[in-house]
């Protein structure tokens, strides 16, 4: 796409989400925040896509703000890997690489199981009783190929465990790596014998918490539910077809 096509089709698309971020302006969030959760919103929809630039002139202009908000939301999608402001190039929507891929399983896999080693016997049975639940709702939801169901009780899942963790910097950080997997864009396909296995390495996780093995459910979550090795056939199945970079 070249320079500028991302702006221009943003500011031609339907002035909904636009005049939206506009009415937005007059509330106390910063102006910063407002633009940097528009920014992520067209990401998500694929209004601004992998590997287009964006156009800050263009962009400001459209959105009726200065540069300088613009600016401050970007070096912070930036820093947090959604784009990369290259010198003398401006600023690039970011791939997905399969090295990235493999760096956020690492990651995402060791803070898990740490926060689930952090709940540790604050898991009571209405905790178990409520991942028993969300792994059933996400096998009723693949039953009926509804992925986005499954995507949403999915991360319910998960979030049982987080939230039981008092590390609310380790949450954060998994939620914003789990963004960069999964929603920019957000995929309309999925790989249904990956999400099968999924459910089925949560009931193996859940019986491990069940019986008092929080040791065991914490590596589990990391060798095998976050093991890019195990998973590897999944993922190049769902990020990739024949490329580099998603």
């Amino acid at each position: 796409m070249p320079k500028g096509a991302a702006s221009a089709k943003l500011a031609s698309v339907t002035t909904g989400p636009v005049e939206r971020l506009r009415r937005s302006i007059a509330q106390q969030r910063p102006l910063r925040q407002q633009v940097y959760e528009f920014l992520k919103r067209e990401m998500n929809v694929g209004r601004l896509s992998p590997g287009s630039h964006v156009d800050l002139n263009e962009l400001a202009s459209g959105l009726g703000i200065s540069r300088t908000p613009l600016r401050e939301a970007l070096l912070q999608l930036d820093s947090e890997g959604f784009v990369r402001i290259l010198p003398r190039r401006g600023v690039i929507v970011s791939w997905l690489t399969l090295d990235e891929i493999r760096h956020v399983y690492e990651i995402v896999g060791a803070l898990e199981s740490a926060a689930v080693m952090a709940a540790g016997e604050r898991l009571k049975p209405e905790h178990i009783g409520s991942l028993r639940e969300l792994n059933e709702r996400m096998r009723d939801a693949i039953g009926r190929d509804d992925f986005a169901l499954y995507y949403d009780h999915n991360l319910r899942f998960h979030d049982v465990f987080l939230d039981m963790c008092d590390n609310g910097r380790l949450v954060r950080y998994v939620r914003l790596l789990k963004e960069r997997l999964y929603d920019f864009p957000r995929r309309k396909g999925f790989v249904k014998e990956w999400e099968v296995a999924s459910i089925g390495e949560h009931v193996a996780f859940v019986d491990l918490i069940e019986r008092g093995d929080v040791r065991g459910g914490a590596d589990f979550l990391r060798d095998v539910h976050w093991s890019f090795k195990v998973q590897e056939q999944f993922i190049m199945r769902y990020y990739f077809d024949g490329r580099g970079a998603v």
